[in-house]
Order: C-alpha cells, then sequence, then structure tokens
C-alpha cells in the first residue's frame, strides 16, 4: 500500500491544502509533503490523527476491498443454448442474478421463443439489436424491431417469439432467467 499516495488522494478529495491539513493536525506543511512523498513514516499517533482530520479511521483506511470487475466482454459471459426453443442466451454479466438487474444478450432463431414466465414482482426492459421480436404479455402482442426498446411490468404470464430471428438486449429485475 501507498500511504502517502492513499493520504494525498484523501486530503485532495475532502479539498484541502496541505497547509489546511498541517494547521488541522497540528504539523507542519513540510511534513504533509514528506508524507505524500513516502520520504517519512507517520508513527501511528501521527497517522490517526491525520486520519481523523480526513473525516476517516485506521480501519478504514487500511481496509482494501478487492475491486469489483465493472467492465465484461465475451469471455466472460455464461452462455445457453436451447435446440428446443431454438434460442441461445448469454448472461452478459456474470452472476447478475445476485444483483436487482439481470441483462442477458437473447438471440433467438427463426421461429424460436423464450421460456413462458409466470406473472411476478419487478420490471422487464428491452432493446431489440436485430431482427423484429413479438412479445407475449398475457392474451396481447406487441412487436418491437431493430431499434427498439420494450418495457413491462410482468404481472401477466409472458414470453418473446421471432419469427425470422432476433437479437436483443433483456434486462429482468428482479432476475428471472
Amino acid at each position: 500500500m501507498n500511504i502517502g499516495l492513499k493520504l494525498k488522494e484523501l486530503r485532495v478529495l475532502k479539498c484541502l491544502t496541505q497547509e489546511e491539513l498541517a494547521d488541522r493536525s497540528e504539523l507542519s506543511k513540510g511534513f504533509i509533503s514528506q508524507l505524500e512523498r513516502n520520504l517519512t513514516s507517520p508513527s501511528i499517533a501521527t497517522l490517526t490523527d491525520i486520519l481523523q482530520c480526513l473525516g476517516t479511521s485506521l480501519g478504514e483506511f487500511f481496509n482494501e476491498e478487492s475491486e469489483e470487475q465493472v467492465v465484461f466482454g465475451k469471455a466472460d459471459y455464461f452462455e445457453k443454448h436451447d435446440p428446443e426453443l431454438k434460442n441461445e442466451i448469454k448472461w452478459i454479466i456474470p452472476n447478475a442474478q445476485k444483483h436487482v438487474m439481470e441483462p442477458i444478450l437473447l438471440t433467438l432463431e427463426a421461429g424460436g421463443e423464450t421460456y413462458p414466465d409466470n406473472p411476478h414482482e419487478g420490471e422487464e426492459f428491452g432493446y431489440v439489436l436485430q431482427g423484429t421480436v413479438s412479445i407475449h404479455i398475457g392474451s396481447r402482442i406487441y412487436r418491437a424491431k431493430k431499434g427498439e426498446s420494450f418495457y413491462f411490468v410482468p404481472g401477466k404470464m409472458h414470453y418473446l417469439t421471432s419469427k425470422s430471428g432476433a437479437v436483443l438486449v433483456w434486462v429482468s429485475s428482479p432476475p428471472s432467467f
């Protein structure tokens, strides 16, 4: 851990100059400068005082949370192909079912469909990347083509079909796939 850099980042985040931090922690500006450049090390008591002035504690300062993955590529996708329904589902955010939303990339082959889904709490959203889909909600059917999106509250039985094939991003909240 680069203590000096982390102290500097906290100081800048709090919009403090080195001089202001030095005044608040009853240290010299030169000492703060040396700390930030890793030219000296503070005692535990001094570091505790500085961190208190920066609105944090030793525990929070040294807690190095593992950084969660934010960007996902094809290598991260989880894929499932269903030859019976003529569709392929790619979970484009791994382990998305533990989140509020679950975006997937859905490819419907010509004549393909999705499993019928029972009414449930939440929301459904889709964006058609290629082709045309029919959105079946209860006894009604809606159509969306490339460049169009759809949104509904899944209070009725619902599923998608495509006569000529389609690719779309589908987001379900809470996850139901």
